[in-house]
């Protein structure tokens, strides 16, 4: 699954590691999803929508 979450994150000007304690989850949980090594939780993934003001389909595109 692809996902927009770098460019989101780099266009509010966050550090991963800001990101993570934004959405309680680590510095390594952030990078392993833009990665694409790892799919968020549903509650993890809709708490980023929430946070960036989108879907969770504007966020997450299944390929």
């Amino acid at each position: 699954m692809r996902n927009d979450l770098r460019q989101l994150r780099t266009a509010q000007g966050l550090s991963q590691q800001e990101l993570g304690q934004a959405l309680g989850v680590s510095r390594q949980t952030i990078n392993a999803i833009e990665q694409g090594r790892y799919d968020p939780s549903l509650p993890l993934a809709i708490r980023m929508a929430r946070y960036f003001a989108k879907t969770v389909e504007e966020i997450f595109h299944v390929d």
